[in-house]
């Protein structure tokens, strides 16, 4: 069974990388930048590679903004976290797939319904970490989840 992992980062790098990332989507969306949708499958897979504690966008944060703007620093579980970063890669990719090889205009599409899902995450109501949360903690929201191995 998979344990909690804490990790303690600043609140306002941790906010600083969930904006960054929801306004990159949209820049790409809306500026038709296919490059720009690369660069946010790099932040993600990176982020899900190093962990959060160490995550590019947290780097940024944290040696830079956070020597003029202090936060309070806030808990999170490691292993949620890689899985989002984890899915956001995979779901860049799909868009990136989608864009360069099979079908540009799906990949708009695509790229719009992440973007929609980052910001919603952004503002703090992570659909995955939520999901991963619920299989966690053996609640009935999650019953016929949790009968698969993974």
């Amino acid at each position: 069974m998979v344990q909690v992992r804490p990790v303690s980062i600043s609140n306002g790098a941790f906010i600083f990388c969930r904006y960054t990332l929801a306004i990159l989507l949209w820049t790409a969306f809306f500026l038709q930048f296919k490059f720009v949708v690369v660069v946010a499958f790099v932040i993600f897979f990176l982020s899900a590679f190093f962990k959060v504690g160490k995550a590019p966008l947290i780097l940024l944060y944290t040696y830079t903004l956070n020597n003029f703007i202090k936060s309070e620093p806030v808990l999170l579980d490691e292993n949620a976290m890689r899985l989002v970063h984890s899915l956001g890669a995979i779901f860049t990719l799909i868009s990136i797939t989608l864009l360069y090889f099979i079908n540009e205009q799906a990949g708009w599409i695509f790229l719009f319904f992440l973007a929609v899902l980052k910001t919603i995450s952004a503002l703090g109501y992570c659909p995955a970490t939520k999901l991963y949360s619920c299989m966690l903690s053996g609640g009935s929201c999650c019953r016929r989840l949790r009968t698969f191995k993974c």
